[in-house]
Formats: C-alpha cells, structure tokens, sequence
C-alpha cells in the first residue's frame, strides 16, 4: 500500500510539471505540495488500514475543495 501513494506522487509530479509547462503556476505548485505529502506518506511504515483511511481523507478534502470551488468560486451558469 505504501508503494501506491508513491505511485499518487509520481504522477501528481507529472501533471504537476505539465501545468508548470503550460503556464498554470497556480496549478503546478498544488500538485507539486501533493507530491511532496504522497512521497513522504509513501515512505513512512503505517499500517494498511492507515493508509487506506489517509487516501480517504485526501478524498474527501479534494472532492469538497473541487465541489466548492466550481460552485461558489466559478459561478453556475444562469
């Protein structure tokens, strides 16, 4: 299990240096700061059942983040 959150930073690294590349600073340096927290949690010896609630919790704050920012920051279309 540990080995997959290096995996979630490698490839938050990658769509970080993208967004980097196309000029979305704001973007780039997000997911360079979930790389770094999915590297890190990736080398640390939790338990399976620790890992498994940490992705969780990473969901729950990006779906909420998401959810909030296309609604009240984007705007809905009237």
């Amino acid at each position: 299990m540990a080995r997959m959150f290096r995996v979630l930073g490698f490839f938050t690294l990658i769509i970080g240096l993208m967004a980097f590349a196309g000029d979305l600073t704001e973007m780039a340096l997000l997911f360079f700061m979930q790389t770094a927290f999915f590297v890190l949690f990736g080398y640390l010896k939790f338990t399976e059942r620790t890992y498994i609630l940490l992705f969780w919790g990473y969901m729950i704050v990006a779906f909420t983040g998401f959810s909030y920012w296309t609604i009240f920051k984007m705007g809905l279309p009237l």
